[in-house]
C-alpha cells in the first residue's frame, strides 16, 4: 500500500511542496511502499503523453497505481503542439544551427551575447596586419569561406538562440500552466532557466570549435528529457505525490572491457549489466517515486547511433529488469493495439493481448507498438508488457506476453496471467457442435513505400547478381522490407527515408547490372496472426477480397517467420484494401461463407 507521511521540506532533490502562505499543498504526500514484497511497476510515458496530460499522468495514472505497486516512471522529452515544435526535433534543429555558416562583422547583435566576442575582438587600426585571407573549412564538408587574417569576428548567430527560446519559453509556459504551487513552480523555473543557459553555452563551444560529435549529440538531445522528468517531478508533487528527479546521464559505469570513447557493438551483457546498475540506483530512492530520464549517457560511440530515438523505451525495458517490476507499462494516446488503424477502420476492436512475435510483425510494418530489441529485454525476463490509454487510466490496455502464458489456464504461481487473444476467439456452432475458427490477429498498412525492379543482363552468374545487390543494399543504407528473386530477376520494396537524391544513386548503381524499373508512391499490406501457418485458405481469402475489390497486386511476400502474409498495393488504394481485408479476415460478423468441411461464420 501507498504510505502517507507528512509534507517534507522543499529541496531540488525531493521536489516537495513546502507548507508556505497561499500555497496549494495537500495534506500528506503519497510515497511507494516499505514492504519488500510490494511489486515494483515501471511506468513510461512518451513525449506526447508528457506535453498533453502531465496532470492525467499524475492523478491517475500514478496515483492509480501506488497502493498496489511501487511505481517508477520514465519519460520522454516533452512533445510540442505540432511535430515541428517537439522538444527533442528543436534540439536537433538548434545543434544544426550551430553549424551553420557565420558571416564576419563587427556589430553584435541586439539581446545576444556572446563568451568569446571580447576574445575575437578587431585589431586595432595602427596595429592591422595586411588582410591575406586564409581558408578555414568545415569538418562538416562545408565549402571553404574566406576568413580575415585579422580575426575579424564572426557574427553571432540568432538562429539557435532564437531555437533555445523556443524550448525554454515551451516549458516555462507548460509549467505555469500545470504547477499551482508557486514556490514549487519558482524553483522549477529556475531548473528550466540553468537547463536552457547550459545549452546555450554548449552551442556557442560547439560553434567556436565548428563540430559537434555523434556524443555531444547524445548530450544535446539528453536535455530535453531532463526538463521533461523535472516538469513531470514537480506535477506529481504538486498532486501530492512524493517524487524524485532522477538523471542517469552518468550512469554506466566504466567497465574494463567498454571504451566509450569508441564504437563497438553492444551485446547483451553489457545490457544486463546496466539493469543491474538501474535498478541498485533506484533502490537508493527509498520511498520516492523516481522519475527518470530515458537518456541515459555516455556509451560507446553514440546512444543515438547504437539505439536510435527509441532509447527510451529501451531504458524502461532495462530498468524493468533491473527493478524484478511486475509488469513494463508503455503510456500512449490510444487504448491499446488494435486490430487495425482505428482513424482508418472503423470496426477496428482492440486486442486484449498479442505475443511479442506478431507484435515485432506490426511494428516492421507500419505500426508503432514497441521496437522488438526493447520487448526481448522483459520478455526474457519473464516481465510481461502493457500498453495503455493515459486519457483512460482505468482501461485494461493491450498485454505483449509470450504465447504460451496466452494459451495456458489461470494458474496463482503464474507471473503472467492467462489471457485470451482475439485468435482463440470461438465463432458460432454448427449442429450443436462448436466450431472454433482462429483468426489472424491484426492487418496493417505501410506507406511512402518504392519498388525496385532489376533484371540481370548477365543470365549465367545469379549468384553474383545477388551479391551485388545486396553489396548495394549495404553500401547506400537502404533497408529493404519486402524482397522476391528469382534467377534473374530481385524485385524489392523499401521505404525510402533518405531521399530522392539518394535513391537515384542507388538506382544507378544497379542499372550496372540490369534493367531497372522504380515505382513509387506504394504500400505494404500485411496480415499477421501466429495461428496463420495453420489457417488453410487463408491467403487466397485474402488476395481474392483484394481482387474482388479491384486492387491490383505488385509484389506478394510471406514472412519467414510465418504469421504474416504480406504485399504491395498502390498507395491510393490503401485504405480501401486495408477496410477489405479487415472486413473479410477479421471481422467477427453473421455472413456465412461455403468452405471446403462445410460453412464458417465470418
Amino acid at each position: 500500500m501507498a504510505t502517507p507521511v507528512s509534507t517534507p521540506s522543499v529541496s531540488m532533490k525531493s521536489l516537495s511542496p513546502p507548507n508556505t502562505p497561499g500555497s496549494i499543498t495537500p495534506l500528506n504526500l503519497f510515497q511507494n511502499s516499505t514492504d519488500p514484497d510490494t511489486p515494483w511497476l515501471v511506468q513510461k510515458f512518451g513525449g506526447t503523453s508528457v506535453g498533453k496530460f502531465a496532470v492525467k499522468i499524475a492523478q491517475d495514472a500514478v496515483a492509480g497505481h501506488l497502493a498496489n505497486y511501487k511505481v517508477a516512471v520514465v519519460c520522454s522529452a516533452r512533445s510540442g503542439s505540432t511535430k515541428a515544435l517537439g522538444t527533442t526535433n528543436l534540439l536537433l534543429k538548434a545543434a544544426s544551427e550551430a553549424l551553420a555558416p557565420r558571416q564576419p562583422s563587427t556589430a553584435q547583435t541586439p539581446g545576444i551575447t556572446s563568451p568569446w566576442s571580447a576574445a575575437f575582438a578587431p585589431t586595432p587600426p595602427s596595429f592591422s596586419p595586411p588582410l591575406t585571407p586564409v581558408r578555414r573549412t568545415s569538418s562538416a564538408n562545408r565549402s571553404p569561406s574566406i576568413v580575415p587574417f585579422s580575426l575579424t569576428p564572426l557574427a553571432p548567430v540568432t538562429t539557435f538562440g532564437a531555437t533555445v527560446d523556443l524550448i525554454r519559453s515551451e516549458h516555462l509556459t507548460a509549467a505555469r500552466s500545470l504547477v499551482r504551487d508557486q514556490t514549487l513552480l519558482k524553483q522549477l523555473e529556475g531548473e528550466i532557466e540553468r537547463d536552457c543557459e547550459g545549452l546555450r553555452t554548449f552551442l556557442f563551444a560547439a560553434q567556436v570549435i565548428d563540430e559537434i560529435s555523434p556524443r555531444s549529440k547524445d548530450s544535446i538531445i539528453g536535455i530535453g528529457e531532463r526538463m521533461a522528468c523535472k516538469l513531470i517531478a514537480t506535477v506529481l508533487n504538486d498532486r501530492g505525490i512524493d517524487a524524485e528527479f532522477v538523471s542517469l546521464e552518468n550512469i554506466v559505469p566504466a567497465w574494463d572491457d567498454i571504451d566509450i570513447s569508441k564504437e563497438q557493438s553492444l551485446d547483451q551483457s553489457f545490457y544486463d549489466r546496466l539493469s543491474a546498475v538501474l535498478g541498485e540506483r533506484l533502490a537508493q530512492c527509498g520511498t520516492r517515486v523516481p522519475v527518470v530520464t530515458g537518456f541515459f549517457g555516455p556509451v560507446p560511440g553514440s546512444l543515438l547511433r547504437q539505439v536510435g530515438r527509441g532509447y527510451t523505451d529501451l531504458l524502461a525495458a532495462l530498468l524493468a529488469v533491473g527493478l524484478k517490476a511486475s509488469e513494463l507499462q508503455i503510456w500512449k494516446e490510444v487504448d491499446g493495439i488494435f486490430t487495425a488503424d482505428p482513424r482508418k477502420v472503423p470496426t477496428a476492436r482492440l486486442i486484449p493481448s498479442i505475443t511479442p512475435d506478431e507484435a515485432a510483425e506490426l511494428t516492421y510494418y507500419g505500426s508503432e507498438v514497441v521496437h522488438p530489441f526493447t520487448m526481448e529485454q522483459v520478455i526474457r525476463q519473464n516481465i510481461p508488457i502493457r500498453i495503455k490509454n493515459v486519457e483512460n487510466a482505468a482501461g485494461c490496455g493491450t498485454l505483449i506476453c509470450p504465447a504460451d502464458a496466452i494459451d495456458s489456464p489461470p494458474s496463482p504461481d503464474s507471473p503472467v496471467p492467462a489471457v485470451t487473444t482475439i485468435s482463440n476467439l470461438s465463432l458460432g456452432t454448427e449442429n450443436g457442435f462448436q466450431r472454433n475458427r482462429k483468426l489472424p490477429t491484426a492487418v496493417t498498412i505501410k506507406e511512402g513505400i518504392v519498388v525496385i525492379n532489376i533484371t540481370s543482363n548477365r543470365k549465367s552468374v545469379s549468384h553474383g547478381f545477388l551479391a551485388r545487390i545486396f553489396g548495394i543494399l549495404d553500401k547506400g543504407g537502404l533497408i529493404v522490407d519486402l524482397i522476391s528473386t528469382s534467377e534473374v530477376h530481385v524485385s524489392m520494396a523499401a521505404e525510402n527515408r533518405q531521399g530522392k537524391k539518394a535513391l537515384d544513386r542507388l538506382v544507378a548503381e544497379f542499372q550496372k547490372l540490369g534493367t531497372v524499373t522504380v515505382v513509387s508512391d506504394m504500400a505494404i499490406l500485411s496480415l499477421v496472426g501466429r495461428q496463420m501457418r495453420n489457417m488453410v485458405g487463408i491467403a487466397g481469402r485474402m488476395f481474392s477480397t483484394l481482387a474482388e475489390g479491384k486492387v491490383n497486386i505488385e509484389m506478394i511476400s510471406q514472412g519467414a517467420s510465418e504469421i504474416n502474409i504480406s504485399c504491395v498495393i498502390d498507395g491510393r488504394d490503401a485504405v480501401k484494401a486495408l477496410n477489405l481485408i479487415h472486413q473479410s479476415c477479421l471481422q467477427i460478423g453473421t455472413d456465412v461463407g461455403t468452405q471446403r468441411g462445410g460453412p464458417w461464420l465470418f
